[in-house]
């Protein structure tokens, strides 16, 4: 594996639905660098888990599901097995599911040489809640993306009903704030901003805006 010295990485972390994925993404084609949705992953051994009836607390169980992962990410399009499960990850059910088992030690220390394998030439942007805090602590960027639980439950919303998904704007905001504080409280990677990290709050600001910022601050650092 090439050092991530020598590659350069850009870390985009925050709370679910602030945007980073979107964000992470654009900046990623921008750059022409690979592009790694760390979430995904996790939501990737919670539909594993769902489809296997594994219970969500057995932590050998799930990591050993997380360890034998086939995904693969191509044209914005995310397969397990071969199939394209884009839309079924994003379930909230999924959702849910991703942010119990992200908790535990076990099944992170699985998905870590995974994350790791994506620091490729010409560069990686990877978004997720832990990318610059404990995956890629040298990444020469590091940015904390975040907007008020308000902007990102009505984001979310329009996310879900965008997709065809059923949404209700008062279970949004419960699960979102009950998945913040789970993601916050956990012992293992909590989410944080890392140290030396950027803050950016995109509760008003679009999301070419929020673009423009990163690669802003990535001209300068750089430099």
């Amino acid at each position: 594996m090439t050092s991530s010295h020598a590659i350069p990485v850009i870390t985009i972390d925050g709370p679910t639905a602030s945007g980073k994925g979107t964000v992470a993404q654009l900046v990623a084609e921008r750059l022409g660098f690979h592009y790694l949705d760390s979430g995904a992953l996790y939501r990737l051994t919670a539909l594993s888990a769902l489809q296997a009836e594994t219970p969500l607390d057995d932590e050998q169980a799930l990591a050993k599901l997380a360890g034998e992962l086939h995904c693969s990410f191509s044209n914005g399009a995310i397969f397990l097995n071969g199939e394209d499960v884009s839309m079924a990850i994003r379930a909230e059910k999924v959702g849910n599911a991703a942010s119990k088992v992200a908790a535990l030690p076990a099944l992170r220390r699985a998905l870590v040489e995974l994350q790791l394998r994506f620091a490729q030439v010409p560069g990686l942007v990877a978004d997720g809640r832990d990318m610059g805090t404990v995956i890629f602590p040298d990444a020469c960027l590091k940015v904390f993306l975040t907007a008020s639980v308000e902007a990102r439950a009505e984001r979310r919303y329009k996310q879900l009903i965008d997709k065809g998904f059923s949404a209700n704007m008062h279970d949004l905001l419960k699960d979102l704030n009950e998945r913040d504080a789970r993601d916050s409280n956990r012992a293992i990677a909590p989410l944080k901003p890392a140290e030396g990290a950027y803050l950016l709050d995109t509760s008003n600001l679009t999301v070419n805006q929020a673009v423009e910022q990163v690669l802003g601050w990535y001209a300068a650092v750089k430099k």
